[in-house]
């Protein structure tokens, strides 16, 4: 059973980035995340990737996907593009991009896997509507699928893991619920077949809600696995 955990991570400054993926190296994360959002268009990525061995996704959330990154579409695909470019292994891309076949289309040619991802932030899915995104993902030409809700009960994380253990076959999927009641499914999404799931590169540094430490995920799997 492989258990793969991306820390991620969102520096404020281009002086705290390799000191954060030194960190992320430290404690073994499979995957690291960058959160390009804050980050100035100056930044030398190349520096980022010729740093660390560990895979590197790049991600730059638009305000509209409750991210930091204020400038425009056109912008923000140049942003990808440069990550491409500059050794980054993944980029995420959100669903509702415009043109977004078409950018998948551009940015494989560079040699990059594409990350496609939908985030309902109001609550958690139905059975009929993960279906859904997850085909329009598949068509979209994604390598990987990434659907996340936000659990209001407990019981909401169970739809999400049955859907998980029913379609990890199908694709590389990233599948869980966020917010303090979507704990257990970011914990145990991987052990339902998951190609990942996200944990804080420790307390205090959470990119999302809900997010548990890269040292307690990896603590709950070593009891797991006994």
């Amino acid at each position: 059973m492989t258990l793969n955990i991306c820390v991620s991570i969102k520096p404020k400054n281009s002086q705290e980035v390799l000191t954060l993926i030194k960190k992320a190296e430290a404690v073994k994360a499979d995957f690291i995340e960058i959160r390009l959002d804050e980050l100035g268009e100056n930044l030398e990525l190349g520096d980022l990737s010729i740093s660390t061995k560990i895979p590197l996704i790049a991600t730059n959330k638009l305000s509209n996907e409750n991210g930091s990154f204020a400038r425009t579409q056109t912008q923000h695909y140049k942003t990808m593009l440069h990550a491409a470019k500059n050794g980054f292994q993944y980029v995420d891309l959100d669903l509702s991009t415009p043109k977004l076949e078409k950018q998948i289309t551009d940015l494989k040619k560079l040699g990059v896997k594409t990350i496609v991802s939908f985030h309902k932030f109001d609550g958690a899915f139905n059975s009929q509507e993960i279906r859904d995104i997850l085909n329009k993902e598949i068509d979209s030409g994604a390598d990987v699928c990434k659907i996340v809700g936000t659990a209001k009960q407990i019981q909401d994380n169970l739809t999400t893991l049955d859907f998980v253990s029913e379609n990890a076959a199908k694709m590389r999927l990233v599948c869980f619920c966020m917010g303090e009641q979507g704990r257990i499914s970011r914990l145990l999404s991987p052990v339902f077949g998951a190609f990942f799931t996200f944990a804080a590169l420790e307390q205090g540094r959470e990119t999302a809600p809900g997010q548990i430490s890269i040292n307690d995920m990896r603590t709950a799997y070593s009891l797991l696995r006994q």
